[in-house]
């Protein structure tokens, strides 16, 4: 586990508020079997070609869901989110930058009994989301689910062992210097760390905030925004193939050039969606 200055732990706190990590509350899960019916609905007989989209509402609709996560769902869009991972009944997924879980939450009920979710935060961020994380994996409520603390370019994982690997509002931290000398991986190194942990054929989906075309990495610490050319460029040089991109969190009234943290524009940032592919 790797340890953290106050001036990091600080830091890291400003970049989660902005970056509009997740938030949880208690409650007691209903029935198990709840949740695997409707996943069991929206996988049918489990064919070859997974409907997704059948995948990614039964989640979305999962009885076992908190409230407060459902207030966040007009905003987030999370079945359209889903959809595009490609996460399935059964898979193996690896949650970078998990922040309280908001996400966890839904691809623990998608992977299912016979997947697991790893909820991967750096160490620093848990003075900020700590009692999220204990409240939400309370009582073992999402039995499926394994919390990891490490930095972005020492994941643990083991080679080849992961379906999915997913980074929400997350590549642009590899930017952002909590204290002169402090990073939370280096790039090139946690893009190759993502690659090293997937199976051939494996996804690695991403969700960041926009910054303009052009921009340097620079404002990634700055703006907490990177500039979506910036980690295709990092994630083809890993080895990675970009297979399909999304604009369901496009927003055109975004001007890009201003902190995600900006009142005006909070919670509704620009954000690029992703997708690319292990080569098998």
């Amino acid at each position: 586990m790797l340890k953290r200055s106050i001036l990091l732990l600080s830091a890291c706190g400003l970049a989660l508020a902005g970056c509009s990590k997740k938030d949880a509350e208690t409650a007691a899960p209903p029935p198990a079997d709840a949740a695997d019916a409707d996943m069991a609905a929206a996988a049918g007989s489990m064919p070859a070609a997974l409907d997704f989209a059948a995948i990614a509402a039964a989640a979305v609709g999962d009885s076992r869901r908190l409230q407060a996560d459902r207030a966040e769902d007009e905003r987030r869009k999370p079945a359209a989110a889903l959809e595009f991972f490609q996460a399935g009944p059964g898979m193996a997924i690896f949650e970078l930058e998990a922040g309280g879980g908001w996400y966890t939450e839904l691809l623990s009920s998608i992977a299912g009994p016979g997947g697991s979710v790893v909820m991967q935060n750096p160490d620093g961020f848990l003075a900020f989301v700590g009692e999220q994380i204990d409240a939400r994996l309370k009582d073992g409520r999402l039995a499926n689910v394994r919390q990891s603390l490490s930095n972005f370019d020492a994941l643990d994982a083991a080679d080849a062992s992961i379906d999915v690997a997913t980074w929400v509002q997350g590549p642009h931290e590899l930017y952002y210097t909590p204290g002169e000398g402090q990073i939370l991986g280096d790039p090139a190194k946690s893009y190759a760390e993502i690659f090293r942990i997937l199976k051939p054929g494996g996804v690695f989906a991403v969700i960041d905030h926009s910054a303009v075309a052009g921009a340097p990495e620079a404002v990634g610490h700055t703006l907490h925004r990177v500039d979506r050319a910036v980690v295709v460029a990092m994630a083809e040089a890993a080895g990675f193939k970009l297979e399909s991109e999304s604009d369901f969190l496009a927003n055109p009234d975004d001007s890009r050039t201003v902190t995600v943290f900006d009142p005006a524009i909070r919670g509704k940032t620009d954000q690029f969606a992703l997708r690319f592919r292990k080569p098998l």
